[in-house]
């Protein structure tokens, strides 16, 4: 549904949520749920002067990432951020991490999935956050199963690889399945790099080779920034 009315005043409020988060409109856009795109292209539609119409549908999945309501982006009445979500990101978990577990994705369907609240951190705001559920005792030492792991993307941050971090990682065999897992980055006495598992269960102590096996290959996917417990 499109409503009549000044798209340019609509675009500034857009404009002054990311200004005030720290957000970029392409990582905004990625994380309501639209093409990178979205308020980019409302930012150039707002410049002509026949295009006043703005579609609720992108309002909607945009208020909440910009901490706002629907309304006051359409009309600029009231407050411009929510109370309730003042110091709050919420990110969507798409999936889980097992060790042992081979399938063709670890992602869910879209209906699976659902939100948790983060603290807004202001150095991951120009970052997209990713959530995956823990699952199985291969880090049930430090993450009971259940936890939630919010990550950022490695090669999105640019950040290098720290020992002693806990990291999401996808190890691919030759047959196309994968398992995603979360381990720590591990040195041995002789300098080589490894994917350490912290679990009291016998069945996973034996560290990975972070530049994979013979069988498989292994990737670096993103590092943990936070632990959520489900209630």
């Amino acid at each position: 549904m499109k409503i009549p009315l000044m798209l340019k005043d609509v675009v500034q409020r857009v404009e002054a949520r990311l200004a005030q988060l720290g957000l970029s409109a392409n990582a905004a856009s990625l994380q309501a749920g639209l093409s990178k795109d979205a308020i980019r292209n409302m930012q150039r539609a707002s410049k002509d002067e026949t295009r006043q119409g703005v579609s609720t549908n992108t309002l909607t999945a945009l208020a909440p990432v910009l901490r706002t309501n629907v309304s006051w982006l359409l009309t600029g009445e009231g407050e411009d951020e929510l109370e309730a979500e003042k110091g709050v990101r919420r990110v969507r978990v798409t999936g889980f991490v097992q060790a042992g577990h081979w399938a063709e994705t670890w992602e869910w369907p879209e209906e699976d999935t659902y939100t948790v609240p983060v603290p807004d951190d202001p150095a991951f705001r120009p970052y997209l956050l990713h959530a995956a559920e823990a699952r199985g005792p291969s880090m049930n030492r430090r993450y009971p199963e259940g936890t939630i792991l919010v990550f950022t993307d490695v090669i999105e941050t640019g950040a290098s690889l720290e020992l002693g971090r806990r990291y999401i990682v996808e190890r691919e065999r030759a047959d196309g399945l994968r398992e995603a897992t979360v381990k720590t980055l591990w040195r041995d006495e002789a300098g080589k790099i490894w994917l350490l598992p912290e679990s009291e269960d016998p069945r996973f102590q034996e560290p990975i080779p972070i530049d994979g096996n013979e069988d498989d290959t292994v990737r670096v996917v993103g590092r943990v920034r936070f632990a959520v417990s489900r209630e």
